[in-house]
């Protein structure tokens, strides 16, 4: 399972809601953050969100441990287990 904790913003929102869009994702409230779960590798479309690069860079709160974050660009955000 892959994880990505966002912080719960506003700025933020659109990672969640986006992410919630695909039916293998979970999203769920930890706290202050959006706690974003998938079975597989988790996949979030920059363009999709309509972040701005300086949102889109510093939406990452975190992963959970043994998770890594493979892509991080301009294009995509994308979370998997090692």
């Amino acid at each position: 399972m892959s994880t990505l904790y966002v912080l719960d913003i506003p700025e933020n929102t659109a990672v969640a809601t986006i992410a919630a869009e695909d039916p293998t994702v979970v999203v769920d409230k930890i706290g202050p953050y959006f706690e974003i779960r998938a079975d597989g590798p988790l996949v979030v479309d920059r363009r999709a969100t309509g972040c701005r690069h300086a949102v889109w860079y510093s939406c990452v709160a975190g992963v959970a441990p043994g998770d890594v974050i493979t892509q991080h660009d301009k294009d995509a955000l994308r979370v998997e287990s090692a």
